[in-house]
């Protein structure tokens, strides 16, 4: 692999060689298994429209559920079922936090359909695959970011902004191989967050496990 023999040039740390090169044969192995499946094109696809609902409890699994923490070296600070107070300090859920209660569980729905969901233009997407991954991405990055690396995917102007054309090209690639390369590019990032901050080291693991499980 080439991101394995080029681990001990760019991270000297044999620590994070081992990682980074555990990190590539899982995504080879994940890619070769969605070219396995794409023999199957348009006919292994989504649904209609896309299922916010579905999409909703995965990245929430994926977020740890309904639990207030705040991580040490985490940028977000203080979060709640996964949402940042630094980058959310208007959501009415920390009212209730700030009174010790729990917020209702449809003000965070509500939240992440309308920061995220809405934004990647969630309804308008056929496959629940790629819908999902999608909105994951955007949680865990940004929609900007999410948006270009998806339109990257399906050689469509990477911009950050989903329009009819990202939307077109979305709804007529292959999910199973989209969802492949667009692993690919996140865990590429990922990298690059490291090789920039090597205290984001420790994230990255947790970044690469969440990928992988989509």
């Amino acid at each position: 692999m080439v991101i394995s023999s080029l681990t001990s040039k760019i991270i000297p740390s044999p620590g994070a060689q081992a990682l980074l090169s555990y990190v590539s044969e899982m995504v080879y192995s994940c890619l070769l298994n969605s070219l396995k499946l794409s023999k199957g094109l348009h006919t292994l696809g989504g649904k209609p429209l896309a299922n916010f609902e579905q999409a909703f409890d995965k990245m929430m699994e994926d977020e740890g559920g309904y639990v207030l923490h705040e991580v040490q070296g985490d940028r977000g600070g203080q979060t709640y079922a996964g949402i940042a107070r630094k980058m959310h300090p208007k959501w009415e859920g920390w009212n209730h936090i700030d009174y010790q209660e729990t917020p209702p569980t449809q003000l965070v729905r509500d939240f992440y359909r309308e920061h995220f969901w809405d934004k990647i233009k969630g309804d308008d997407l056929t496959h629940d695959v790629i819908a999902s991954s999608l909105f994951n991405f955007a949680v865990n990055a940004g929609v900007p970011v999410a948006i270009k690396l998806a339109q990257i995917c399906v050689k469509t102007a990477p911009d950050g902004v989903i329009g009819p054309k990202t939307i077109s090209a979305l709804n007529q690639t292959n999910p199973e191989l989209f969802v492949a390369y667009y692993a690919l590019a996140k865990i590429a990032r990922y990298r690059d967050i490291v090789l920039r901050d090597r205290s984001q080291l420790k994230f990255l693991l947790g970044w690469v496990s969440r990928t992988l499980k989509l």
